[in-house]
């Protein structure tokens, strides 16, 4: 698309194209589609967007009528939706915005949950809260560490191996406060500093435009952090995938266990989430010293 090939923005009767211009978002209401526009165009910068530079630039990053006319839009209409002025652009305008900001899948997908319906217009999230009784005879049965997360990180179940490995997997828990506010916790991760952007990466995935006072609780509880404040501000978007995690126990030492996260159907963001070593593996001899 050519940048000087503006896109349609949308019209008021008797007035210009889209809401008023206003500084400020509407009174008592969050931004969080401004917020990660701001925060992805600091990332960019103008060599790799294609831009000359000349002189010295007073922002990181990209500026705003540059984003615009990069993806084709006014920059009147680009700064009402950095101010949250407007809430609910287009697909394609998404779509032009996220190929100027360099998003990878994960993160277009993300910017386009926060440009959709108004979060005041929701409808109520459907699926169980608890967790089934077949599930936890099977959390029960697995020989693994293995526990029931909600989509706030919250533990909801686990078994006895998994309250071996880490308190943090203890019933009523939850593993970002753990993570963040634990030493003992923190000194089990070898890889804390990865461990945490992933962590917050799925955190902000999950939350999206559809945040609840759970969230804000833990958002809150966190905010004096420093390392949570600096994740939370990058605005990075990962989902959870399959992979290992080394964790270095004090009784049985350093493992390296396969971790994998199951969603359990019918039910609003439950997942079973697992531990295992390797068959026959060091890891696995030692995973088996956590119990008698």
């Amino acid at each position: 698309m050519r940048a000087d090939v503006l896109l349609p923005e949308p019209s008021r009767p008797g007035g210009p194209a889209g809401p008023p211009l206003d500084q400020r978002p509407p009174a008592g209401r969050s931004n969080p589609l401004g917020e990660y526009l701001r925060a992805r165009r600091e990332l960019v910068t103008p060599e790799v967007a294609g831009i000359s530079v000349i002189g010295v630039r007073r922002v990181p990053g990209l500026r705003r009528e540059e984003v615009a006319m990069l993806a084709g839009i006014s920059a009147d209409y680009y700064l009402r939706l950095e101010k949250g002025r407007d809430r609910n652009p287009s697909v394609q305008v998404l779509d032009s915005l996220a190929r100027v900001l360099r998003l990878d899948d994960d993160h277009r997908a993300h910017l386009l949950g926060l440009g959709g319906d108004d979060p005041t217009h929701r409808r109520p999230r459907q699926g169980a809260t608890e967790v089934p009784d077949s599930v936890r005879k099977l959390l029960d049965s697995i020989d693994q560490p293995a526990f029931i997360e909600d989509r706030h990180f919250d533990v909801i179940a686990s078994n006895e191996w998994a309250r071996a490995l880490s308190t943090g997997f203890d019933v009523g828990g939850n593993q970002l406060l753990a993570l963040f506010e634990d030493p003992s916790e923190q000194a089990m991760y070898p890889d804390w500093t990865s461990v945490t952007e992933c962590l917050v990466g799925s955190l902000r995935q999950v939350i999206g435009n559809d945040g609840d006072r759970r969230f804000e609780e833990l958002i809150t509880a966190l905010a004096g952090n420093p390392r949570f404040r600096e994740l939370w501000a990058r605005h990075e978007v990962q989902g959870q995938s399959s992979g290992t995690v080394r964790i270095v126990h004090p009784l049985v030492g350093p493992l390296t266990l396969n971790r994998d996260r199951l969603e359990v159907s019918g039910t609003d963001g439950l997942a079973l989430v697992v531990h295992h070593a390797d068959a026959g593996s060091v890891d696995a001899e030692r995973l088996r010293a956590l119990l008698p």
